[in-house]
């Protein structure tokens, strides 16, 4: 089965930055769509940014744009989450999600076949 780990989450002061990673061993990360997504307590999943593995085109949420760049680094098999200006309304558990048959992004989670166990991400002075 397989498995997208996620890292790069931790602790930082409003207006810092932080850079997500998703990677993984058992597949590469050439074809789909690789989506990241948040999870804030009380609060139901959202997708946050997603890229097309193949072509590169991205999406954003508007909460999000201008702040958070998401990209691919094929040779690392790689994506990336960076993350800047953050705000306390960031702080959220991050996943990142692969659709593994189809190159189109989504917003919905339940079109995403595999996830990752997440990673904390606590905006707070």
């Amino acid at each position: 089965q397989v498995q997208l780990v996620e890292s790069g989450g931790g602790l930082v002061q409003p207006g810092g930055s932080l850079r997500l990673s998703c990677t993984s061993s058992e597949f590469t990360l050439n074809d789909g769509a690789i989506g990241w997504f948040r999870q804030a307590p009380g609060k139901e999943r959202e997708g946050v940014s997603c890229i097309r593995v193949s072509g590169g085109s991205t999406t954003y949420i508007d909460s999000v744009k201008g702040r958070f760049t998401i990209s691919r680094d094929k040779v690392k098999n790689t994506v990336y989450l960076q993350m800047n200006s953050l705000k306390p309304e960031d702080t959220a558990i991050y996943y990142c999600a692969i659709r593994q048959f189809t190159p189109l992004c989504s917003p919905y989670v339940e079109q995403y076949d595999m996830w990752g166990q997440g990673t904390q991400v606590t905006v707070s002075s």
